[in-house]
């Protein structure tokens, strides 16, 4: 069975109201991904539901109980003996705790009022004592703290168990690419302008505010995992709005600390590709036993939450570290293939030629970029996009994502709306439906049938095609028929994957790798007959753990190293007809 990132789920549709604007965007995020009573469940951020699958790749969604806190970020699901516990973030009042012996049939009940906390995640040790981790903040750490078994109310003193070091660890430096997004004097200019915007603004919002605009990391999401005896202590940094949102980890051997930085940091790491982003996530072992890391990916252009959830094989290797596999990883996945394996089919479709009945951009829809796209000229049914392959090849999965812009929606009265003290927010249960017509053709004239999705009743955003026989087409035709909110048809990406006739690339030339102080460093290469390249770097030569897909470069820029921590870099070269593996350097 087959899979790709973003993952094909209905994401449901938020309004935000801040002031006067109104910004519309599907969000799903900060997943808690677990395995219960034979049954997977993801619980992921401002949803209004939950997802179950029996196999990780086919998901049904079910509607979130009405006792449980559907504004409530960040919920957190955990198996505590014959229950399904959940939490969810409340920063500035008591949390309540709840669980459920069949979330499907039977719903949740409250069992405690505990305290404010935000980011959190429960973990049952094996010896039965019981424990939560919390935290979201560019200013606190991430805390841990033992919670009593019978009434969930904390034992002891919280410890501070993650503290960002961005002086030690380049990965948890904010911005693109860990660039600093903004100056001090930004800072300030934009501070003052939300002062203008909310006049009765106290000084302790400003302060906060001007902390939450700040480059400090956000240092959040945190979850336990325990293997072979030891603590896996895993956060988010630096930030869910930049390509560079990972996930690192500590290791300790005891549930509370002290914990050291593990060597594979941040072990789930998307910068290039699609889509982007590999943060706040969960890590399960399956029913097999094999492992997986949910994390949440960035579109971010409608609002800096406009986020997708991602699924990756992940594992511990021989010496212990935790790692995932992203080598390519908003390709189709082959769900039984073990971490690493090469993937079972090419990407086709990047760079080719496009055409369109109307509007523009019609070129983004092949650009490999999620925060591009086509936009049709009308908001009629029967807006269509074509790509010309540049010859038959034999097509076995073609991902169709849509795109949301500036949605002019009526915003509902107060008594259905979370009121916050910025904005006010509404999740929209409403039942929309995405249908299109995906057609294919030899020769640009006559075309068959791929996929009729014309009487789907689904919202799927990034719906997924397999033909695992493949068909043999030059050309790939969608044609949009009907999307939520009556809205223009837009495309920000039709992407196929198959097989082509041809050699694959020559080795990338003239490899180095230059080094800027001990967090940076930047690899260029001279690419061949490529279609991309993807740049795999660890602290060991049989560690390339780490990696980013690029397009149309032959530059980029590594900021996520580790002080101190030696440096291996391989550039492995692609196109339509198979991955060419550089050789490894060794640069520090």
């Amino acid at each position: 069975m087959y899979y790709c990132n973003p993952l094909n789920i209905p994401y449901k549709y938020q309004l935000i109201q801040q002031g006067g604007n109104l910004l519309v965007n599907r969000e799903a995020a900060d997943p808690s991904l677990v395995e219960f009573k034979g049954t997977y469940y993801l619980f992921v951020s401002m949803a209004a539901g939950f997802f179950a699958s029996d196999d990780l790749v086919t998901w049904t969604q079910h509607p979130l109980d009405e006792r449980l806190p559907a504004y409530d970020y960040a919920p957190d699901v955990r198996v505590v003996g014959e229950y399904l516990y959940f939490c969810a973030s409340k920063r500035d009042e008591n949390c309540s705790i709840f669980r459920s012996r069949d979330p499907i049939n039977e719903g949740f009940e409250a069992v405690a009022e505990s305290f404010p906390f935000w980011d959190p995640n429960v973990f049952l040790d094996d010896d039965g004592r019981l424990y939560l981790y919390w935290g979201c903040s560019n200013v606190t750490p991430v805390y841990g703290i033992e919670l009593d078994r019978e009434t969930l109310q904390p034992i002891g003193d919280k410890v501070a168990v993650i503290s960002a070091r961005t002086e030690d660890i380049g990965f948890e430096r904010t911005g693109e690419d860990h660039i600093a997004p903004r100056t001090e004097e930004q800072i300030h200019q934009l501070v003052e302008q939300y002062k203008a915007q909310m006049p009765d603004m106290d000084p302790a919002q400003a302060d906060m505010i001007y902390a939450y605009l700040g480059n400090n990391p956000y240092i959040e999401g945190a979850w336990m995992t325990k293997h072979q005896g030891m603590y896996y202590l895993q956060y988010a940094a630096p930030g869910t709005q930049y390509n560079t949102y990972a996930d690192g980890v500590y290791i300790g051997q005891s549930p509370l600390g002290p914990f050291e930085l593990a060597k594979n940091n941040p072990f789930s790491y998307k910068p290039g590709g699609f889509i982007t982003g590999a943060g706040h996530g969960s890590t399960l072992e399956d029913k097999q036993g094999r492992w997986w890391h949910a994390s949440t990916m960035r579109i971010s252009m409608n609002h800096q939450f406009e986020r997708r959830i991602g699924l990756w094989k992940a594992g511990f290797d021989q010496d212990g570290e935790l790692f995932c596999d992203q080598r390519y990883g908003d390709w189709p996945v082959n769900e039984e293939k073990a971490p690493w394996a090469a993937p079972d089919w090419m990407l086709l479709s990047y760079g080719k030629a496009v055409s369109a009945s109307s509007g523009t951009g019609a070129q983004c829809a092949v650009d490999e970029d999620i925060r591009t796209w086509w936009t049709a000229a009308t908001p009629t049914s029967g807006e269509w996009i074509s790509i010309d392959l540049g010859m038959p090849m034999s097509v076995h999965a073609v991902q169709v994502n849509f795109a949301d812009h500036e949605l002019d929606l009526p915003f509902p009265a107060d008594d259905k709306v979370q009121v916050g003290q910025f904005e006010k927010r509404y999740i929209d249960p409403a039942v929309q439906r995405t249908r299109w017509l995906l057609e294919g053709s030899v020769d640009g004239e006559t075309y068959f049938v791929i996929e009729d999705k014309s009487m789907a009743e689904t919202d799927l955003s990034h719906d997924l095609v397999i033909r695992e026989d493949g068909i043999s087409c030059q050309y790939l035709k969608l044609t949009v028929l009907e999307l939520p909110y009556g809205q223009t048809a837009r495309v920000s990406g039709l992407r196929a994957f198959g097989t082509a006739d041809g050699q694959k690339p020559d080795p990338c030339e003239d490899v180095e790798v230059k080094l800027f102080g001990d967090l940076d460093a930047v690899v260029t290469w001279k690419p061949l007959n490529a279609a991309g390249c993807n740049i795999l770097w660890g602290h060991a030569p049989d560690k390339l753990y780490h990696s980013c897909i690029v397009h149309g470069k032959s530059e980029q820029a590594i900021g996520a190293l580790v002080k101190g921590q030696g440096l291996y870099v391989r550039v492995d070269a692609f196109n339509e007809s198979g991955i060419t593996e550089g050789s490894v350097l060794h640069v520090r």
